[in-house]
């Protein structure tokens, strides 16, 4: 059954907005979803936190006239339930369904897809360059983007298609003109902003070392080389070559105080060397990965902060809110940056989670070999990131 073809409850339900959900969810109010979306999407990707109790109970539950008494009973009656599925259809028919047995009940605005759209910029307090770096954050599948302003300049690194509008208007608001848009690979969980910003005067960036892919569009953009450096006012970005998650992997350098590691380094792991190759590639991908790790990225200075393209629920954040930490908090923390070469491929590739949703068309994508409108991009980069290897494996005691 389609949303639209839900029938509209008698009584009356409020709807919450996505933003306010998150804000009360990182205040640490205690929240109850119930999520009625089937049982496989539910698996794959749902709203967690430590102060959220999450039922999943599939909408068909609560189609019959007469519903089964077993069910009811899963609901809190004693405080707010907020009721979700994909879009917002299904939810506002269950929650009507529950208010009229008496439940107290609301259903959140365009449900997941809602959740999606969510992009926060929080500023990175100990970046000590020139200017302000700020990490936009997707919490719906843990993207991150930095976007570095100074002296009415600016850049944007890992912009997502989707918020294509959001790094224009935020430039306007800022009084900054958008210079560069750089991407660290090619992607594999999201469509990449980059052309798309491109199109609108912004000069487009992406890793000369990616373009072998298969890139189509290569000679519309910048290609950038190992040691390469593009100015933000008085701020300086330097490319650093990281190959292993891909082989174009890519890192910033922001004006020598944070590295933005593309999907190489996250600050709970390190990156799966298995989504440009497959498993038969992956150990040699791992090979490149560790060799890109210790020669490049731990020789920078301890307290160099690492900033990744994506964050997990494992991940803390800083005390300024962002998913960053300093390479030597890193060392200290994570045995995959301690153990030799043999170790470090074992460890990683000991405990492989899935794949990302979809990811052979975004990479298709992202290579300019597919092309998708923008519901479409949007729709397939819905759910978990799964760019990383098992933090389980890779973590300190």
């Amino acid at each position: 059954m389609n949303a639209d073809d839900f029938p509209t409850p008698d009584a009356d339900v409020e709807t919450t907005d996505p933003e306010s959900l998150k804000d009360r969810i990182d205040a640490g109010e205690n929240v109850t979803l119930l999520d009625a979306r089937m049982q496989s999407d539910y698996d794959e990707w749902r709203i967690d936190g430590a102060n959220v109790t999450s039922l999943n109970i599939p909408y068909f539950e609560f189609l019959e006239d007469d519903i089964d008494g077993d069910v009811l009973a899963q609901i809190p009656d004693d405080h707010e339930v907020t009721v979700l599925c994909a879009k917002g259809g299904a939810s506002e028919y269950v929650a009507g369904t529950l208010a009229e047995h008496g439940y107290d009940v609301n259903h959140l605005e365009d449900g997941m897809n809602g959740w999606a759209s969510i992009y926060e910029a929080v500023e990175v307090e100990r970046y000590d360059g020139a200017g302000t770096l700020l990490q936009y954050q997707r919490p719906s599948s843990g993207c991150l983007g930095y976007f570095l302003y100074h002296d009415g300049e600016a850049a944007i690194i890992d912009p997502l298609r989707a918020f294509t509008d959001r790094y224009l208007d935020d430039a306007a608001e800022l009084g900054v003109d958008l210079q560069y848009a750089l991407d660290t690979h090619i992607h594999a969980d999201h469509i990449s902003g980059v052309r798309n910003l491109d199109a609108e005067g912004v000069e487009g960036v992406i890793p000369e070392a990616a373009v072998d892919r298969g890139v189509t569009y290569a000679d519309d953009l910048t290609t950038t080389e190992d040691g390469d450096t593009f100015q933000v006012g008085d701020a300086t970005i330097e490319t650093v070559s990281t190959p292993g998650h891909t082989t174009g992997m890519t890192s910033y350098l922001v004006d020598g105080s944070l590295l933005v590691t593309g999907d190489g380094l996250f600050i709970e792991s390190v990156a799966r060397p298995d989504l440009e190759e497959g498993d038969e590639g992956a150990p040699e991908a791992a090979r490149m990965l560790y060799e890109s790790l210790q020669e490049r990225v731990l020789t920078l200075p301890d307290d160099t902060l690492v900033g990744g393209a994506h964050f997990s629920d494992a991940a803390e954040p800083a005390e300024d809110g962002t998913f960053t930490a300093p390479i030597g908090a890193l060392v200290e923390e994570m045995d995959a940056l301690t153990v030799d070469k043999d170790a470090f491929v074992e460890l990683v590739l000991s405990d492989m989670p899935p794949r990302p949703a979809n990811y052979e068309e975004i990479i298709a994508t992202n290579l300019g070999q597919n092309a998708v409108d923008d519901e479409e991009a949007f729709t397939l980069e819905l759910g978990p990131n799964n760019c990383a290897a098992s933090q389980e494996s890779l973590a300190g005691d």
